[in-house]
């Protein structure tokens, strides 16, 4: 009963807005700052508080549309919001390749049984227990550590069927999972983050002198990145089962796990559907490691290897293919093909909850954008400058942003051009700078890893099995103690040089 009069209250708010922003100029656009100012915060603010309050991410989602649509005086979102959002190339790349293409992967593993060989081959070898499957799961996001999407799926889809084996629980391997993508992708940056950020820092000061120093700069950052190095050491740790604190709800999911078995909360609604977690290999059928290593090998094959040599990902055209190999293997080993299609379409449904909750997202983080949130964010908190608390407070800022509107790229394009003008002209050291500049790099990925609207978040979700908000509340409190852990790093070390 307490769920649905959250929701009325909702509601009610919705409706009382409404009236404001068509009786009123109480809400108004800001033309001097680009944004609604409070108003613009407020879509993502009740968002979230939906999604830790009631746990039901598609409504909250809804309602933060709805709610941005009032706002801003653009009362169709389908035409406004929706269909632009899900029609845009973002979405679609997204939903096409790494959505459909990964549930059609795991749906024809499914049938052929490969990835279950794989985990009994890997249990033999490296996995021999919770322990060592979770630092497999460990190594394995570190080796796919271009960041993202494709860190997420490559790692998830790879090490899940090894950890179910091992009776890991989704809840441990989901942070894993998510906490070596984007945090290694900003300390071993061979990927294409530094030109990204080299291209929103070129310019801003007299430090970002030219586009080559720029794209430069994120390894120079690497040392003080803290809190991607604290991320790590934690995510490492708790793979050996060594950190002396891990939250009530994981320490629960540990313990649940070890005494039940059971991989998810009782009450827990996964992302990824109970049949693409079951075998149902054909009689007769027999099962090969190669059914996993090839779609893999072709995969890790495509979308790394050009980058090694040209410098360029082709990240779509990997997973398009890796399925093509694992469906043309299965017919090469006597699968017939209505089976194979049969476990493709399986798997795409499988991910279907999946690819709703990621468009709304998207949706939400284009809402956030027209509102100008992320103005208003960095407006507000300009007043609190102190010179040795500044990369704190940017550490801070781009957290919050980061989690509101569940992008790190988008915290880095809208922070980015304004922090280090403003960090040059609060102390011109090019150390100062630096500080600055690897805090805005660290507390962009923590909304990355945490906020329940982020990509990576989702897919992590997605990936191995595990109900979203349940990812979220466990993941939350570790990332947010390695976030104050570098917050004051950064304070001692701006009090000991300024």
């Amino acid at each position: 009963m307490k769920r649905y009069l959250k929701w009325l209250f909702v509601l009610i708010g919705i409706v009382v807005i409404l009236y404001l922003r068509a009786n009123t100029d109480f809400i108004k656009f800001d033309k001097t700052f680009n944004d609604f100012g409070f108003w613009s915060i407020l879509p993502a603010l009740v968002t979230l508080i939906l999604c830790f309050t009631t746990r039901e991410v598609i409504p909250s989602l809804f309602a933060g549309i709805l709610l941005g649509g009032v706002i801003s005086g653009k009362y169709n979102i389908v035409q406004e919001f929706l269909i632009p959002s899900i029609g845009s190339p973002q979405y679609g790349e997204i939903l096409l390749v790494y959505l459909w293409c990964l549930g059609g992967l795991v749906g024809i593993w499914g049938k052929t049984g490969g990835a279950q060989y794989f985990a009994r081959w890997a249990g033999a070898k490296i996995a021999k227990d919770r322990r060592t499957a979770k630092f497999f799961a460990y190594l394995m996001g570190v080796l796919f550590h271009q960041g993202g999407t494709i860190s997420t799926i490559l790692a998830g889809s790879t090490v899940r069927p090894v950890c179910d084996e091992k009776k890991v629980s989704h809840e441990e391997l989901s942070y894993i999972i998510d906490s070596t993508a984007s945090p290694v992708a900003t300390v071993l940056p061979f990927n294409v983050w530094p030109i990204y950020i080299g291209g929103l820092v070129v310019g801003t000061s007299p430090i970002f002198v030219d586009l080559d120093v720029s794209n430069a700069y994120l390894f120079k950052a690497i040392p003080f990145n803290f809190y991607a190095w604290i991320a790590l050491i934690f995510t490492l740790l708790l793979s050996w089962e060594k950190l002396p604190w891990y939250g009530k709800r994981m320490k629960q999911a540990m313990e649940r796990v070890k005494s039940t078995g059971a991989l998810n909360r009782g009450e827990a609604q996964p992302l990824i559907s109970k049949e693409l977690s079951e075998l149902k290999i054909p009689v007769g059928f027999q099962p090969s490691i190669l059914g996993f290593l090839i779609p893999i090998g072709v995969l890790l094959t495509v979308a790394i290897g050009p980058y090694l040599i040209i410098g360029k990902l082709y990240v779509s055209e990997a997973f398009i293919l890796a399925t093509l190999s694992a469906m043309i293997l299965a017919l090469y080993q006597g699968m017939r093909l209505k089976i194979v299609i049969e476990g493709f379409v399986n798997g795409c449904k499988g991910v279907t909850v999946g690819a709703i909750i990621l468009g709304l997202a998207i949706t939400l983080g284009n809402v956030s954008g027209s509102l100008g949130t992320a103005n208003y964010i960095i407006r507000t908190s300009g007043k609190l400058i102190i010179p040795f608390l500044l990369p704190a407070i940017f550490l801070f800022v781009t957290m919050f942003i980061s989690f509101s509107i569940g992008t790190s790229w988008g915290t880095y394009a809208v922070v980015f051009p304004i922090a280090m003008p403003l960090a040059y002209s609060v102390n011109p050291d090019p150390f100062f700078t630096l500080l600055c500049f690897s805090a805005v790099t660290g507390g962009s990925i923590y909304g990355d890893n945490c906020s329940p609207i982020s990509d990576t978040t989702i897919l992590s979700s997605l990936a191995t099995g595990t109900d979203l908000m349940d990812h979220v509340l466990t993941q939350l409190p570790l990332a947010s103690l390695a976030a104050g852990l570098g917050a004051v790093l950064y304070t001692v070390i701006a009090l000991l040089t300024l």
